[in-house]
């Protein structure tokens, strides 16, 4: 039985934190997720590229135990077997990383798996293969990954309409733009530097929780 139901783990895109040491000035990754948790923040997913494996390990853990507290889906972003070593809720992977089909076999039936989709092909094929939901973007021009290009609306509201499982938005989303989103049928948004650049984390990711709150219910 997985630890988190369909429902739940739909309910928990709305505002889906993915985290970046890069933007935090010093302060600690374990105490800015938990900022972000208490200012609305409803899903985790740990995302560190400049680690090595035991520092990733390490800080995976310290995280887990923040969001282990406050009963928030927490994945691990691409490494799957740390994902299983830490015993994380699961895995969120690219189209480019360990495939779908050896991911669920290495962490089993009940762990959490995202698939990123930037076609209806993508996140048709994900579904069809067990993803519990889709990562669909970027929807804006986005810093974080340099070469992912603007996913139109429209295709993003044919992800929506062609899978029955949960999408969440991500690629430069912020308090700015988010309303361009209203009507897209998401189930959330995802965002890395709109919750943890801002200099109080907790104001920002309430800010943010308002505002989608406001549009998807």
């Amino acid at each position: 039985m997985k630890p988190y139901t369909t429902q739940e783990i739909k309910n928990a895109m709305r505002l889906y934190a993915v985290t970046d040491s890069a933007w935090l000035q010093g302060r600690e990754l374990p105490q800015v997720v938990e900022e972000a948790i208490l200012g609305g923040a409803t899903f985790i997913q740990f995302r560190e590229k400049q680690l090595s494996r035991d520092e990733f390990v390490e800080l995976a853990g310290k995280v887990k135990n923040v969001t282990d507290q406050y009963h928030v889906p927490y994945v691990i972003n691409d490494e799957v077997e740390i994902a299983k070593l830490i015993n994380a809720d699961g895995v969120h992977i690219g189209q480019n990383d360990k495939t779908l089909t050896e991911a669920r076999k290495i962490l089993g039936p009940d762990k959490i798996i995202g698939v990123s989709a930037h076609t209806v092909e993508e996140a048709v094929e994900a579904e069809a293969n067990g993803a519990d939901y889709l990562g669909v973007g970027a929807v804006f021009s986005t810093s974080t990954k340099q070469d992912a290009g603007a996913l139109s609306k429209e295709t993003l509201q044919a992800i929506c309409d062609a899978v029955a499982i949960p999408v969440v938005a991500i690629g430069g989303i912020h308090a700015g733009n988010v309303w361009q989103l209203k009507g897209c049928k998401i189930d959330g948004i995802a965002v890395v530097s709109a919750i943890f650049a801002a200099d109080d984390i907790t104001k920002a990711a309430n800010e943010l929780s308002n505002q989608v709150k406001k549009f998807l219910y």
